[in-house]
């Protein structure tokens, strides 16, 4: 085998050789997807643009719990849903049998995975890994049936909204809630500046990690309004969106999305920045 026939394969087996790549999830969801961009040879940069933080209280969730019995379905959302409510669950000294009765939606594969390692014996997971499909899938199930559906303290309405309107009883009860890192400010604006660490490719795993970015990079005067100066700071740095509930937010803040996931998961957030990085080559 020749040495240029090697480097080729190489290249092959390393389709993101060299390129920089931002990731702003929270701090400890973050090794997942970088260890799949680094086996891709990414060079990867962490700076969280959220945080995950407990509730104000926990009142409300642990009022469901304690009448866990009156619910027929769980709607778990998130991975990081399913940890703040089995902690509770676990606090209050219940265990998985308190919820055999319950039939389970979660949305994507991580949340189901989350949720099946802890027992849970999931019954629906959407086609499409958005609030719509979920909606979707339960249309037929929920009429007349109490639902608890455990989320972040800010999250799209769609959900409960709907499923209201299709005759159920819904409980949304705040399982954990989303913040703002405000000591990745200055690590961000130097790397944005930086022209040898300056990413080529910027990842956005939620709507909140796009707000948090804006007001991040343009402080909070940016805060509901359109990106205007600070979109020169992104000049020549693709943004790389996980779907297209984020990726109408980035727009909503007059942030291009270059990059779109076809299915909603890190995998195949992955999957979409290499085809990306092929098309260029």
């Amino acid at each position: 085998m020749t040495a240029k026939t090697s480097t080729k394969i190489d290249k092959n087996r390393r389709p993101l050789s060299g390129l920089r790549v931002l990731i702003g999830r929270a701090r400890h969801q973050a090794s997942v997807l970088s260890a799949d961009l680094r086996r891709r040879g990414a060079k990867v940069i962490e700076i969280p643009f959220i945080e995950i933080r407990k509730p104000r209280s926990y009142r409300p969730l642990d009022t469901a719990l304690k009448n866990i019995s009156s619910y027929d379905w769980l709607i778990l959302t998130s991975v990081n849903g399913v940890d703040a409510f089995w902690k509770r669950l676990r606090k209050l000294h219940l265990t998985r049998r308190h919820l055999d009765h319950l039939q389970v939606a979660a949305i994507g594969p991580s949340t189901r995975k989350a949720a099946e390692k802890r027992g849970l014996n999931v019954d629906v997971v959407p086609k499409e890994y958005v609030a719509e499909s979920v909606v979707e899938r339960l249309r037929r199930r929920v009429k007349g049936k109490r639902i608890l559906l455990a989320r972040a303290k800010i999250a799209r309405d769609v959900i409960p909204v709907e499923l209201r309107k299709l005759g159920a009883h819904v409980d949304v009860v705040e399982a954990y809630e989303t913040a703002m890192p405000l000591s990745s400010r200055s690590r961000l604006n130097a790397v944005l500046k930086n022209p040898k660490r300056r990413p080529d490719v910027i990842t956005f795993t939620s709507s909140s990690s796009g707000l948090n970015f804006v007001t991040l990079v343009a402080g909070k005067a940016a805060q509901g309004r359109k990106a205007t100066g600070y979109v020169s700071k992104l000049r020549g740095v693709k943004l790389a969106s996980i779907g297209p509930v984020t990726s109408a937010t980035l727009r909503q803040l007059g942030l291009p999305v270059d990059i779109e996931a076809r299915e909603y998961t890190i995998p195949g957030l992955v999957k979409a920045i290499v085809a990306d990085s092929k098309r260029q080559s």
